[in-house]
């Protein structure tokens, strides 16, 4: 798949036929085999930026939790539970475009602990970072950055006016700059049509990212989006499909929405490329029980090994 007309070919294509070719693509450049992933919500609404999708924005009515930064020692304790249920990543997320200096140390307070600790690697959602910050993360032991560019250039006004598209590229290429690897990626079912799908999956292309979380809108009450109609499942699985085809060796990770987007089907989204999940729940969200995961993670596993 050498180009964005390429990949607008694949829109015409059967859904079983382009199922398989994705399938192939995993099969033949993923090495890493199916990556779990934990986060932490560890400083919770407030936030002054508008993401229209977003029940931490105070644009937003929304019911969600409100808290500070977490200590170091909850936050440290949350890895080890995260480690617990067979997570290999643990994810720190924070509220907020920016970071205060103080909240910066104390999280690299805890990804040092957790890397004396723990056998877990630990990732970073922290905003718009600058470089000198992202360098503390890293020696503390930091070993990937995560920072959604949510969508494509093109259609991300429609989501948000209070930060640039810009913002996040340049967010992206210093983490990598300091030596951290990325997770970027975005939220499907936003309004946005499919070449913007396309161009989202050749933007994260050419930043050179690690794993691409593939959020699925939740149309969350109170948020700007509440009313939004829903992807078809069939539209979920081909815009995985795709993500596989263009990206080729990297993470594709199924995040927010598996659940109650893909219902009965989430098998069949690891059988059209994806190779990683959240478990244990999101942000503002729950996600299914310990229980459904794990056997959802052995469906997936046997159906790779067929």
């Amino acid at each position: 798949m050498n180009s964005k007309n390429d990949a607008s070919d694949l829109l015409a294509r059967p859904l079983e036929s382009l199922m398989a070719e994705a399938n192939e693509v995993r099969k033949r450049y993923v090495t890493a085999g199916l990556e779990l992933c934990s986060i932490l919500n560890a400083k919770s609404g407030l936030c002054g930026e508008d993401c229209k999708f977003c029940a931490q924005s105070v644009k937003h009515n929304t019911d969600v939790s409100v808290h500070p930064l977490k200590a170091k020692d909850e936050i440290v304790q949350a890895a080890q539970n995260a480690s617990a249920i067979g997570s290999k990543n643990f994810g720190i997320v924070t509220s907020g475009n920016k970071l205060a200096e103080t909240e910066i140390n104390v999280i690299a307070g805890a990804i040092s602990e957790i890397k004396d600790k723990i056998d877990i690697a630990v990732c970073g959602s922290l905003g718009a970072l600058e470089k000198s910050a992202l360098k503390i993360l890293k020696d503390a032991g930091l070993s990937r950055y995560h920072h959604n560019i949510e969508t494509s250039r093109n259609f991300y006004p429609q989501i948000v006016s209070t930060h640039s598209f810009d913002e996040r590229v340049e967010t992206i290429k210093s983490a990598r700059e300091v030596g951290l690897e990325v997770c970027s990626g975005g939220i499907i079912g936003m309004g946005e049509n499919w070449q913007d799908r396309i161009d989202m999956a050749y933007t994260l292309k050419e930043l050179g990212v690690n794993s691409v979380p593939i959020n699925i809108l939740i149309p969350i009450k109170g948020t700007a989006f509440e009313k939004i109609e829903p992807l078809t499942i069939d539209d979920i699985i081909r815009a995985i499909c795709i993500f596989r085809i263009i990206l080729k060796d990297k993470t594709i990770k199924i995040a927010a929405g598996r659940e109650a987007a893909l219902k009965d089907s989430q098998l069949a989204g690891f059988a059209a490329g994806a190779n990683g999940m959240i478990i244990g729940g999101y942000l503002t969200v729950k996600g299914d029980a310990l229980e459904s995961d794990q056997a959802l993670v052995e469906a997936i596993l046997k159906k790779w090994a067929e």
